[in-house]
């Protein structure tokens, strides 16, 4: 399996930074991740990539299966170079704005762009509360083409304890959607279920 993951200026860094994790045990993963994310994940996670971030990327994860693209002259951006699927995790609204509206002026939105038009699975994660009408609209105009609206809503069934307990939930939906099997969180058995 082969998946892209974008990682975009919006708060919920964690998210696509265990998703990219999770990932990596079972596929290879081609990461994208935007300028205005990294000051975002230095704040909210403490991680800081320096000032060679494919470098710094590669160290943290330690997987011969990671591959950091930040070029739109990248593979990526073709829809010759064939994968699974895209997830953008945190999506900005300005990216699911970009990607609503056909407007692909960086390697994460022309991935999506490439990803919808090849017919492959693309799931964006808007972090954003409350939404706007015009957010609605566009995640709206893309959930009738197929694209997977997935925001980091988590669930309280599995009694979260911990932070990490909930972003762990919320990577678990994500690793649903494309149908990867793991064990990250109890799932609901009913009421007093185990």
């Amino acid at each position: 399996m082969k998946y892209i993951v974008a990682i975009t200026g919006a708060s919920g860094s964690i998210i696509g930074v265990r998703l990219v994790a999770e990932l990596l045990k079972t596929a290879e993963v081609h990461l994208i991740i935007s300028q205005a994310a990294f000051p975002v994940i230095a704040y909210e996670t403490g991680l800081t990539w320096g000032a060679n971030p494919a470098h710094g990327v590669r160290d943290y994860f330690k997987s011969d299966n990671l591959f950091y693209h930040d070029d739109i002259q990248s593979p990526l951006a073709s829809g010759s170079f064939r994968t699974d699927g895209m997830i953008a995790a945190p999506c900005s609204m300005k990216t699911l704005s970009a990607v609503a509206n056909g407007y692909a002026s960086n390697l994460t939105t022309r991935a999506a762009d490439v990803t919808i038009k090849e017919g492959r699975r693309l799931l964006l994660c808007p972090r954003e509360m409350p939404f706007s009408a015009i957010h609605l609209e566009n995640m709206l105009k893309l959930a009738r083409i197929g694209v997977v609206i997935a925001p980091p809503v988590p669930g309280f069934y599995h009694k979260p304890q911990t932070l990490d307990d909930a972003v762990t939930f919320i990577v678990g939906k994500l690793l649903d959607q494309l149908n990867i099997e793991h064990e990250l969180f109890r799932r609901y058995s009913g009421p007093g279920g185990g």
